[in-house]
């Protein structure tokens, strides 16, 4: 046993040795400074170890005579005690478990060196340029100074040589010493050790020249962690340097004080020393340094308060210190305190307060008067030194005042002074707006406890004197006496209680105080007196009205009082602090608003005996006009605060007192109910005002919810009953789930008659539910009016019910007595108007009704708009009872307005007597247009007859203001509609003069040209929407309008269509109502459907430049109105009544003709319908047509919808005879059913795509045309084919086309003649290059060609077609051509006598289409020579070459104009010889793409447009779709991606077409040409996936890939290998061993990228792969991918560790215990790659471990990979779990830990920087958490070595960051003295904060 220890021994020598050497030269850059005691620095570290306070036992007796340390450990290795039964004789538990090392002197020697110099590595790092490094390495410090304090400090002084100068981060160095002593035991403590290290601290501060900075900071520490030890030892060493230079005094001094601060009762004891030391040299010290002495004052006088505190009996404050103090305290109150310096003067005054309790009583009486005034001038200065100043302050009173040992030294006279300062700083410092806020009220604080210890000693000198201060004239004293005496008034409540009535009498003169500062403070006073019951009688309604009067305060008056503080801030300079106002937070009126709402509810629902203030004294200020300033401006903002105060006073009161009816019916301040009624019903006007007051009326004056609430007002006689139906409440509201709203509805609801309840229980719902959703009700536009219609129909139902007649008469004459609550301009009136109105209509007393219609309108403001037009709603509503009463009144008005002389004079030369007289027109216009409006149907006639035939209206056309001429114009159109509801009743009369009326409206419609306003242009807009509308009821009156009249309007109004989009709000409505009046005029011209027709496409034709405009929002309001006139005229004829009598939805769809007509001559004219002629469906068509194809998705819909009306309306009208075919009629049907499919389909779509759904609409529209109508659409296409819109244009000629295509045959020579003539027309008039080679197809079309190539040798036409187009690509650079090039041109537009013409013939040829075709293809299939494009590179090709090469490109061309012009017959040649052209165009792909590589894209572009065109003659919509998309991308993987996904297009379209296409493309692999192998690589990829059912194809197709494995190109080794993985599941058991064996030989390429995709799919093939095929593979494929895991390529790393947790399932059999073993050495890797910096790595590092788990075979393993901390992405959780599986592993791995720490270790050297530290932070907590550290020596040398390695030599930062860390945890663990109990490495240890994240 012993050899083999000590062989073990030399071993771990030679391992510490090695290590060792790495060291040198870190260890040689050392100085080597001679320690205390004659020691050299080795020895001093090695004492250190044994002066360690863990050391884990006593040494034995003999070990103490020895001198050196060494010797001790090597006594202690030697001892032959017996600790455990399971070590050896020589060892014990403890030895083994902190002693690692063998029994060798020279070891230990080496191992204790080897840990001293990583404490100096740390100690280095103090200065690293990283401050991650520093702060890890100060953290790690920190955690070992405890372990071994002695070697840490020694570490520290050995580095701090040289100073400042050669260390730069003495701060840390300092830090890290004073912890390591504070951590010292006392019995470890040398003096003489101590005294070293003070004066190292000391030596730098005596020498600097700077003063408080980080390092000396961190060197008073050291002094103060000293002291904590020996307090004498500290104190001498600092007594040292207090005699010195001034520098070092200050910092000396600054010591003691901090000492003092930390360690109080062992300074106290050395404060006469202090002194004696301290007060001689303050003569010299300068005024800079003078704040740190006074400083220093202040915290010794601190201690010694608590020194007395804690140990009063101690005689600390003895007669030399009480002298020190004194003289102290004259020095800084008669010298420093008056210093220019304002920090000294502050800081003197702050050391003078602390030690005012301490100096005796007569020098501080002596001193007051200099210590005072000191006090008060700081408080000029800023916030922080007034809080400052105060604490001194508040210190001097109650040592002055409240002091124990005599009578207060300062009577009250002498405390006004300081009184008065105090007054405008507490006012100042008072403001919740402050930018330090914090430190304002801590300043408001002090001064309040000034003034609460003067008034315990004078609290009626202090009240008198604070009363008088709030009477006086400046703001800032008021405003603080009230905070002061608001503070003092519940802690002085028994002194000041016989100064009640003084105290009331000032607040009663303050309350019409203008200063918001001084309101916003007695707000707060009132609320503190009546909480201490101050207000009591007469005083406390006017404090009440105060409060109600500030809550009214409106919006209006904070806007503009905020205003006026904008404009006055931008005027005043800046003022200094001592102008007490400028620093004072201006009150704003919305907070004082705030603040008395809340102290209103204060008062209410927290002060009982304020109830019978509040009641009913509130009540009486709703009717108050004082207080309707508020509501006026903002619809009575304080109404809501009122509301919720009643709430409150009546659920106090609601069980206490009588009846409410009782009390108002007994009491006279209380107001009658219908006078609250009304008040109420008008301030619910607005719902949006401040807090939803709407809905708070609603809430407290109509909330009875339950039937059951009636009774509570019949059996309200006392309170037993009371007391008891409510309890009865209780238990219903619990059933039915409603309660009781608030309680003052008990008061409320029996004010009103009884049967009102149940309405309002049913209506009061419905109107809260339409106020609920402020937002949704803001989108309404017409809220307010519906809203207001509400309110009036609520107030009529209440009429109703209630039956009455005295209380309506009462009720009316509160309304009328509402006036005088309102200015004239309060829009509450409109609805006041309204009120009364509703009311007088349901009384009968016409003399009643006539006053009362006096009454209003000698109270209505008329040149409101809003109050004229209520007025005007009002008088209607009165007229509905009462209308000749109001016709009366009304030609009273009439007949007064402008008969004066004098007013004409007037109105010639003023203005303003103009706009009245406008007001007044304009009131009488509206209030006869709501009289007819509302006024019975049976009678209006005659009065509309009189009022229309008096010619009273044309007096009302001088109206000249916009808001007049818009009341105007809605009488008129008001009595309009009076004829209309009428006739709708029954009784049907015509409307006399009303032509003439129409011609007012458009009169007034049009601008004056005199007229000024700013808002004009809104104005006559919106004067021009109502005139659309009044024209459009006036059109719909009898009689009908003349054709003249039609006319007129339209010329005046279809221009309204090319108005601007804005303001949007106007405009919109305008154009409904142009639409909506174009609409009237069709349905009420002519009597027959043939007139109606005519109108039709009258109006139509004028709209017609507008549906075609330049301009979206034009077209699309023609095309609206297109639609809508179309709906109109279906609706009257074809979608009314059809022919025969019967609806368009009958069953039969039978046309009638013209002999059918004959046969009902009795017929009514409104069944008689237009012949479909009429419709000139020819011409409408193409008009709307191009429209299908706008730019703009609604007028595309709305287009397609306009034709299918069109057809709709065709099919059900008749025909003319010779027309009739009713064979066709079904095949009509079957086209227009297509078109409504479309119409559905753009309905629920916009965004579907426009091409298909644009030619599916011509499809339909090319079958629905009649034979006349298709020849002229096509004579009158010119105009569509030269639209605007260039989109729509190219849909004109695409729809031309497609009719001549589709239907051309029908054409007669005629018929040709003139569309040819049209097309041409076109051609000229365009500029569009392509529209025209569009219209010249068409042309084309039309030409009869003949066929050159039947006589000839096709081969030879076909070469000479070609030969042309190359020799054309030759000579010109064809895409630099102005204009384009022809030759591309002629590809596709047949002209006559050029070669492309035979090609657009051979294409729809029925037999050289094929053959065509077919030489074609072998064109572009026959390879070319070798050149070096194929190796990616430029060169000079031959002639031929280039000759070749432009025949192809030719080819190209040739085949695009074969596959666009083919027809039928060229889709079944391509049809036919699909797989060949499929292939060549994909082969051509790839060479095409290899070109655009070097530049040349063109040759690209042309295969591009041949492939798309392939794909759209072949109808593979969907490839074309892909080719369009990606086809130009140059990227070579696009590329791939791209063939693959054409491939697997056509494979699942074209399944049959898969085995010739892979034959092709199977020998296209032996080709010279690499980008045709790559592309047809690509392409087998993905045809091999759908060859499941082709054994023989894809046996051959392996096969070849196969051979194709070792192909010179990468990509198409990778694509092979991919095609291998994708062979279907069916069959891929034939060939896994194939796959597998080519997998494992690529995944040694050396090109990576085929490495990746070898890794991908062993991936996939793993999925499915039998065990038996992967079991003899399973090794090699294993270390193989574990070479892989290190590749810098991140998804090549994530994809090798995701495919190794994918073998693990084959690790079964004999394999199963070698996997393991490659399983376990992969471990350390995978958990490094945890933390890597590639997310996907990391993710897939976490699925392998979940998947290996199960593999170790060990409980508990696999549950350390289920917790959060291995999910998660912050790194101190994946610290985490390194900590738990450090653990794990020593309590299930243990055996695999040596192996896993040479893992770790390799893992040093990574790379990559972040695995680099995860290595580091890894292997230091296996070496930390070592039960049996001797077998973890040799890595704990090696690893300490390398991190001493890193740390010096590392660049980045993470690294040293977690190699400072790990040496921490490793000397923590590895400490050699340690003790037994030591517990490992945890969480808990890890103090530091995490650097990383």
């Amino acid at each position: 046993m012993k050899d083999e220890k000590g062989n073990k021994g030399e071993e771990l020598a030679s391992g510490i040795a090695t290590s060792s050497q790495q060291l040198a030269a870190t260890q040689a850059a050392w100085p080597q400074p001679r320690a205390h005691g004659g020691l050299s620095l080795g020895r001093e570290l090695e004492t250190a170890w044994q002066r360690s306070p863990l050391t884990a036992a006593p040494p034995r007796p003999q070990a103490c005579l020895m001198s050196s340390p060494i010797a001790r450990a090597i006594d202690r290795l030697t001892r032959k005690e017996v600790g455990s039964s399971d070590l050896a004789p020589e060892e014990t538990l403890d030895e083994r478990r902190s002693f690692p090392l063998a029994r060798s002197t020279d070891l230990w020697t080496s191992f204790v060196r080897f840990m001293t110099e990583a404490v100096q590595v740390l100690v280095s790092s103090l200065a690293d340029e990283s401050p991650v490094v520093r702060e890890s390495s100060l953290a790690s410090l920190k955690e070992i100074a405890p372990l071994n304090p002695i070697l840490v400090i020694d570490c520290c002084v050995a580095i701090s040589k040289g100073g400042r100068r050669r260390f730069g981060n003495m701060a840390g160095v300092f830090l890290v010493m004073a912890c390591a002593v504070r951590a010292m035991e006392q019995k470890d403590v040398d003096s003489t050790y101590m005294v070293k290290l003070a004066k190292i601290a000391t030596s730098e501060m005596i020498t600097s020249k700077d003063f408080n900075a980080d390092w000396q900071r961190a060197a008073a520490a050291v002094l103060v962690s000293i002291g904590s030890h020996a307090p004498e030892l500290m104190m001498e060493e600092v007594f040292l340097h207090l005699s010195g230079p001034n520098l070092a005094s200050q910092s000396m001094v600054q010591i003691l004080a901090d000492f003092a601060t930390t360690e109080a009762l062992k300074f106290s004891p050395h404060l006469k020393d202090v002194f004696l030391r301290v007060l001689p040299i303050l003569g010299s010290v300068r005024d800079a340094q003078r704040p740190v002495f006074a400083n220093a004052f202040k915290c010794w006088c601190q201690a010694a308060w608590q020194y007395v505190g804690d140990f009063p009996s101690n005689p600390l404050l003895d007669t030399d210190v009480m002298s020190f103090m004194n003289s102290v305290f004259e020095l800084l109150l008669r010298v420093w305190a008056n210093s220019r310096d304002l920090k000294v003067r502050l800081s003197a005054v702050d050391a003078l307060g602390q030690m005012v309790g301490l100096i005796t009583r007569s020098q501080l009486k002596a001193g007051l008067p200099r210590l005072i005034p000191t006090i008060l001038d700081l408080y000029r200065k800023d916030q922080e030194i007034a809080f400052l100043a105060t604490q001194s302050l508040h210190n001097l009173l109650t040592a002055c005042l409240l002091s124990e040992n005599g009578p207060p030294l300062l009577d009250f006279e002498e405390l006004t002074v300081i009184l008065c300062s105090l007054l405008p700083i507490s006012c100042i410092n008072n403001q919740t707006h402050s930018s330090n806020f914090s430190l304002g009220l801590k300043t408001y604080n002090e001064i309040q406890h000034c003034f609460l210890v003067i008034g315990l000693v004078y609290p009626d000198d202090l009240c008198a004197f604070l009363l008088n201060k709030c009477q006086s004239n400046e703001e800032l004293p008021m405003i603080g006496a009230l905070c002061a005496i608001k503070h003092l008034l519940p802690r002085l409540l028994e002194a000041w209680h016989g100064k009640r009535s003084s105290l009331i009498e000032v607040v009663k003169l303050l309350v019409d105080e203008q200063s918001l500062g001084v309101r916003k403070a007695l707000t707060e006073l009132i609320v503190v007196m009546a909480s201490h019951c101050y207000l009591i009688g007469p005083p406390a309604q006017l404090f009440v009205e105060y409060f109600v009067r500030h809550c009214a305060i409106s919006d209006h008056e904070i806007r503009m009082h905020k205003a006026s503080e904008e404009t006055s801030s931008k005027s005043i300079p800046f003022q200094a602090f001592q102008n007490k106002k400028a620093m004072i937070d201006p009150v704003s009126p919305s907070e004082l608003r705030a603040i008395c709402g809340k102290g209103l509810l204060l008062l209410a629902i927290t002060i009982p005996e304020m109830e019978h203030v509040l009641w009913p004294f509130i009540l009486r200020m709703l009717l108050s006009k004082k207080y309707t300033g508020a509501v006026a401006t903002f619809l009575g903002v304080f109404s809501h605060d009122v509301c919720k105060c009643i709430t409150e006073l009546g659920r106090h009161r609601s069980f206490q007192t009588s009846p409410l009816s009782c009390e108002f019916n007994t009491s006279n301040d209380i107001p009658s109910s219908v006078d609250l009624f009304a008040r109420l019903m008008v301030l619910m006007h607005d719902p949006f005002a401040r807090e939803q007051l709407a809905t708070q009326i609603l809430t407290v004056r109509f909330g009875i919810k339950e039937k059951t609430k009636a009774k509570f007002r019949d059996k309200m006689v006392d309170q037993n009953e009371t007391i008891m139906l409510c309890m009865s409440f209780v238990k219903v509201a619990a059933v039915m789930l409603a309660v009781i709203e608030t309680g003052v509805l008990c008061y409320l609801v029996p004010l009103f008659p009884k049967n009102l309840s149940f309405l309002w229980h049913d209506e009061v719902p419905k109107m809260k539910a339409y106020i609920s959703d402020l937002d949704d009700l803001r989108q309404d536009l017409s809220y307010q009016e519906t809203w207001d219609d509400m309110i009036v129909n609520f107030l009529a139902v209440s009429l109703d019910v209630v039956q009455d007649n005295e209380w309506i008469i009462s009720l009316g004459n509160a309304f009328a007595r509402q006036y005088a609550l309102y200015d004239d301009d309060d829009e509450h009136l409109a609805l006041l108007h309204r009120c009364l109105g509703m009311l007088l209509q349901k009384v009968d007393d016409r003399i009643y009704v006539h006053g009362k219609i006096e009454w209003m309108y000698d109270r209505a403001n008329i040149s409101v708009p809003v109050n004229r037009l209520g007025l005007a709603k009002g008088m209607g509503l009165i007229a509905a009872s009462h209308l000749d009463t109001v016709l009366e009144k009304l030609k009273l008005i009439l007949d007064n307005v402008g008969h004066s002389r004098f007013q004409r004079i007037l109105s010639y030369f003023f203005g303003k007597v103009l706009e009245d007289a406008d007001d007044t027109y304009a009131a009488l216009a509206l209030m006869y247009g709501y009289a007819a409006r509302y006024a019975p149907s049976t009678v209006i006639e005659a009065r509309i007859n009189a009022l229309v035939g008096t010619n009273m209206l044309s007096r009302l056309l001088h109206v000249q203001h916009p808001t007049a001429k818009q009341a105007v114009i809605t009488a008129i159109d008001l009595l309009g509609r009076a004829v209309i509801n009428a006739a709708e009743m029954g009784i049907s009369f015509p409307l006399k003069r009303r032509d003439q009326m129409l011609d007012y409206v458009l009169t007034l419609m049009g601008r004056d040209e005199n007229e000024g306003l700013v808002d004009s242009s809104t104005e006559h807009l919106h004067t021009q929407s109502l005139a659309l509308s009044a024209c459009k009821t006036l059109v719909l009156v009898e009689p009908r309008l003349p054709v003249e009249a039609r006319n007129r309007v339209l010329k005046a109004t279809l221009g309204f269509f090319a108005l601007s989009s804005d303001p949007s709000d106007i405009i919109s409505p305008l154009v409904d109502n142009l639409i909506s009046l174009l609409c009237a005029i069709l349905s009420t011209s002519g009597e027959d459907g043939r007139s109606r027709a005519d109108q039709l496409l009258h109006i139509l034709r004028q709209v017609d430049s507008f549906v075609s405009s330049s301009v979206e929002h034009q077209r699309r309001r023609g095309c609206t109105a297109v639609y809508e006139l179309l709906l109109k005229f279906r609706n009257l004829f074809s979608g009314g009544v059809c022919g025969l009598g019967c609806h368009s939805s009958c069953t039969h769809s039978k046309q009638i003709d013209i002999a059918t007509q004959r046969k009902f001559p009795n017929l009514p004219s409104a069944f008689v319908l237009p012949s479909r002629n009429y419709l000139s469906l020819g011409e409408r068509v193409m008009t709307y047509l191009p429209r299908c194809a706008d730019t703009s998705s609604e007028v595309r819909k709305l287009a397609a919808q306009i034709l299918g009306l069109l057809f709709s309306m065709a099919l059900s009208l008749p025909k003319l005879a010779a027309s009739v075919d009713y064979s066709d009629i079904e095949v009509s049907y079957s086209a227009l059913s297509s078109l409504e499919d479309v119409i559905s389909i753009l309905r629920r779509d916009a965004s579907i795509d426009q091409s298909e759904t644009f030619n599916r609409v011509i499809s339909s529209v090319c079958v629905l045309l009649m034979r006349d109508e298709l020849v002229i659409s096509l004579n009158t296409c010119t105009s569509a084919i030269c639209d605007k819109i260039k989109q729509s244009a190219d849909g004109a000629i695409q729809a031309v086309t497609d009719f001549i295509t589709k239907r051309g045959n029908e054409l007669h020579e005629l018929d040709i003649s003139r569309t040819t003539q049209s097309l041409l027309s076109a051609t000229v008039t365009t500029t569009d290059k392509h529209t025209r080679q569009e219209v010249l197809n068409a042309v084309s079309l039309l030409v009869d060609i003949s066929c050159l190539a039947e006589s000839t040798n096709s081969s030879t036409v076909f070469n000479e077609i070609l030969a042309a187009a190359g020799r054309d690509i030759a000579s010109k650079d064809v895409s630099r051509i102005r204009g384009g090039w022809p030759m591309q041109d002629a590809f596709v537009v047949a002209k006559a006598r050029e070669p492309p013409q035979l090609t657009f013939a051979f294409s729809q040829h029925p037999v050289l289409s094929y053959s065509f075709l077919e030489y074609v293809v072998s064109v572009l299939d026959t390879p070319l020579p070798k050149t070096d494009i194929d190796k990616g590179q430029h060169s000079n090709h031959s002639i031929e070459a280039q000759n070749d090469c432009q025949f192809q490109q030719a080819a190209i061309l040739a085949i695009t104009a074969f596959f666009r012009g083919g027809g039928k017959t060229g889709k079944r040649a391509v049809e036919q010889s699909y797989s060949t052209a499929f292939s060549v165009l994909t082969l051509q792909l790839g060479s095409c793409h290899g070109l655009a590589g070097l530049g040349q894209l063109e040759p690209l572009r042309r295969l591009l447009l041949a492939f798309q065109s392939f794909c759209d003659c072949a109808g593979d919509i969907e490839m074309g779709k892909i080719l369009a998309r990606d086809g130009e991308n140059k990227d070579k993987e696009k590329l791939i991606d791209l063939i693959q996904e054409v491939a697997s297009c056509t494979s699942m379209k074209r399944p049959k077409e898969v085995s010739p296409i892979s034959m092709i493309l199977s020998k296209a692999l032996n080709r010279h040409q690499r980008f045709q192998r790559e592309a047809a690589a690509a392409a087998l990829s993905e045809f091999i996936r759908h060859s499941d059912g082709l054994s023989s194809v894809l046996e051959h197709v392996v096969e070849v890939m196969c051979l194709h494995v070792s192909d010179e190109s990468p990509i198409v080794r990778s694509l092979c290998l991919c095609g291998l993985v994708q062979i279907p599941e069916s069959h891929m058991h034939n060939y896994i061993a194939q796959v597998l064996g080519v997998i494992v030989a690529l995944l040694e390429d050396p090109d990576e990228s085929v490495q990746l995709t070898a890794v991908q799919c062993l991936l996939s093939v793993l999925n499915t792969a039998p065990e038996e095929a992967v079991n003899h593979i399973l090794i090699n494929l294993s270390v193989r991918l574990r070479n892989l895991q290190i590749c810098m390529n991140e998804k090549m790393r994530s994809k090798a560790f995701a495919a190794y947790g994918a073998l693990s399932k084959y690790a079964k059999g004999s394999q199963h215990q070698a996997f393991v073993e490659q399983v376990h050495a992969t471990i350390p890797r995978l958990i490094l790659h945890l933390h890597d910096d590639d997310l996907n790595v990391r993710q897939a590092c976490r699925v392998t471990l979940r998947q290996l788990a199960p593999l170790i075979e060990v409980d508990g393993f696999s549950n350390l990979f289920n917790k959060q901390v291995f999910s998660s992405e912050r790194r101190s959780d994946y610290e985490d779990f390194i900590r738990d599986f450090s653990r794990h592993a020593y309590q299930l791995l243990s055996p695999r830990v040596n192996s896993y720490l040479a893992s770790l270790i390799q893992a040093f050297d990574s790379p990559w920087p972040v695995i680099q530290a995860n290595a580091v932070y890894f292997s230091s907590c296996l070496l930390s958490l070592a039960e049996d550290q001797r077998s973890l020596a040799p890595y704990c040398s090696q690893a300490l070595g390398a991190l001493v390695n890193k740390m010096s030599k590392s660049t980045d930062a993470t690294v040293r960051a977690s190699c400072s860390f790990a040496l921490g945890i490793l000397i923590k663990a590895f400490n050699p003295l340690a003790s037994a109990t030591q517990q490992p490495f945890d969480r808990a240890d890890s103090s530091r904060s995490n650097v990383f994240e």
